[in-house]
């Protein structure tokens, strides 16, 4: 019976970690993080599940002589919002583990 117990336990320990996740996991879709480039001309929101919510640009930024540096702006400045939501993540699914490295848990993010 000790081996039922135990079993029974483990479960009950993987269905609180399932739960904290799903909890997790909402919080994520809720926040807005926002990042920037260009000093500021080039504004991207993000949730933190890294889906791009909004981008701002600055009208001084639009230069349809060069829009290269327009699209890099764009680029760094979304790069740098779903850095963060993915520190984010890791910060929280270590929290939820107790920093247990779990291989082949793959977050439905």
């Amino acid at each position: 019976m000790a081996k039922g117990g135990g079993m029974g336990n483990m479960m009950k320990q993987v269905q609180q970690m399932q739960a904290k996740m799903e909890k997790m996991q909402a919080e994520l879709e809720e926040m807005e993080i926002e990042a920037s480039s260009g000093g500021g001309m080039v504004t991207v929101v993000c949730n933190g599940k890294q889906d791009v919510l909004s981008i701002t640009l600055d009208p001084e930024v639009v230069d349809k002589e060069d829009i290269e540096m327009l699209q890099d702006l764009i680029v760094a400045a979304i790069k740098q919002a779903k850095e963060k939501a993915g520190d984010i993540q890791s910060e929280n699914m270590s929290q939820i583990t107790g920093g247990m490295n779990l291989p082949g848990m793959n977050l439905p993010f």
